[in-house]
């Protein structure tokens, strides 16, 4: 069942009427906008540079290709497709957040990634494009936090090219039980307090982690990316399922 077809949702472990969870989402990435980058790098020991990484070398941009970096927030995947994709391609930056957006805008623009991005405020479950137009799609870390997940598959996998390829990087399930003992400690006991001493915002980081755990695990993901009309799906486990690439294509 889609999350979106009843009237509550799960925001981290609360329990939200529907229409309240986008708000309170924005509220979130307001308050961590201005120093997102700084903690992604202090929460992931900078591991998420490695993720990002590989998620770049799998959706196997080319020159000329339409790429759209979805909640892409502060830039990191939209800088390195801009300069793959080159003069001839495009890459839209779209982010439902506008803190996160500046961000990402002003930070790109001082890194010389002009010319071939554009960026858009969208919400994922109802995107503002046409249908078959992208070559690929990315979303990093921003599933989970959308309120109708399915709605937001079917909205990328309709703008899509046929032949396009969607890859959502997201949180998941470790695999080991010894790694899911010490993930939790440190998502619930010192994460919250890493927000507090860096960000002065202890709150937003107990919500981001609480988010994790309710995010579907591998499996239900896949299934629901194929529920959505994606085929050929699959996932890599990284960090031992801390985190796993889910790709899918549109035929």
């Amino acid at each position: 069942m889609s999350e979106g077809t009843s009237n509550s949702t799960h925001f981290g472990f609360k329990t939200v009427e529907s229409d309240q969870k986008a708000d309170l989402v924005a509220g979130v990435f307001h308050s961590v906008a201005a120093k997102y980058d700084i903690m992604n790098d202090v929460m992931s020991f900078g591991i998420h540079r490695l993720w990002k990484r590989f998620t770049i070398e799998t959706a196997g941009a080319r020159p000329g290709m339409k790429v759209l970096d979805l909640a892409g927030g502060t830039g990191d995947l939209t800088a390195k497709f801009s300069r793959l994709v080159g003069e001839r391609g495009q890459v839209v930056l779209a982010d439902i957040n506008d803190s996160m957006l500046k961000v990402g805008r002003t930070k790109l623009r001082d890194l010389g990634v002009v010319g071939n991005v554009n960026y858009v405020q969208a919400n994922a479950e109802a995107l503002p494009f046409p249908d078959n137009h992208f070559d690929i799609i990315t979303i990093a870390f921003g599933l989970r936090n959308v309120t109708d997940k399915d709605a937001a598959l079917r909205s990328m996998q309709r703008v899509l090219k046929p032949g396009g390829k969607l890859l959502v990087l997201e949180f998941s399930k470790p695999q080991h039980e010894a790694m899911r003992k010490l993930y939790d400690l440190y998502s619930f006991k010192i994460l919250p307090k890493m927000g507090e001493f860096i960000a002065q915002d202890a709150g937003s980081y107990e919500y981001l982690a609480e988010s994790i755990r309710m995010h579907p695990d591998q499996d239900t993901l896949k299934g629901m990316m194929q529920n959505a009309g994606l085929e050929q799906v699959d996932y890599i486990n990284m960090t031992d399922g801390i985190v796993a690439l889910h790709r899918g294509y549109k035929f």
